[in-house]
C-alpha cells in the first residue's frame, strides 16, 4: 500500500483570510471499533469550520480519519478527539463536527462537539425574502 492511516494533520494557509466562510467536510464512511466487544462500529461524520490563517489539508484528513480503524473508542470520545486534533492543527474561528454513528443493538446514536475562538465574533445572519 502507498498511503497508510496517519494522526498528522496537515495545514496550508486559508487563501481567503480576510472573509468568513465555512467549509464542509462529509465524511460518510468513518469506522472505528467498540472498546466493550471489538465490534465495527459506522458513522457518517460532518465538519463545518470557519478558518482562520489556516485550513485542513484534506488528504491527510483522510488518512488521519482511517487511523481509527483499528482503535477502541466510545462514540463521545472519539468524536471530541476529533474535535481537538483539528483544533490544535488550525486553531479555527469555528468548527463544529457532527458523528452520526449508525444503529447498534437497536440504538442511534449522534454527538456534536463545538468548538469556538473567544476573540471571533461570528457575521450577522442576513435574511432574504
Amino acid at each position: 500500500m502507498t498511503t497508510r492511516p496517519s494522526k498528522d494533520l496537515e495545514t496550508f494557509d486559508n487563501p481567503q483570510r480576510d472573509r468568513d466562510y465555512t467549509i464542509r467536510i462529509d465524511i460518510p464512511e468513518f469506522t472505528c471499533l467498540c472498546p466493550k466487544t471489538g465490534q465495527p462500529d459506522f458513522a457518517k461524520i460532518t465538519i463545518e469550520y470557519v478558518p482562520a490563517a489556516l485550513c485542513v489539508e484534506l488528504k491527510s484528513l483522510k488518512l488521519y480519519m482511517w487511523s481509527f480503524r483499528e482503535q477502541g473508542a466510545f462514540h463521545e470520545a472519539v468524536t471530541n478527539e476529533i474535535l481537538n486534533d483539528i483544533v490544535r492543527a488550525i486553531s479555527p474561528n469555528f468548527i463544529r463536527i457532527r458523528a452520526e454513528f449508525n444503529v447498534r443493538g437497536g440504538i442511534y446514536t449522534t454527538v456534536v462537539v463545538e468548538h469556538r475562538n473567544s476573540d471571533w465574533r461570528a457575521p450577522e445572519l442576513v435574511r432574504l425574502p
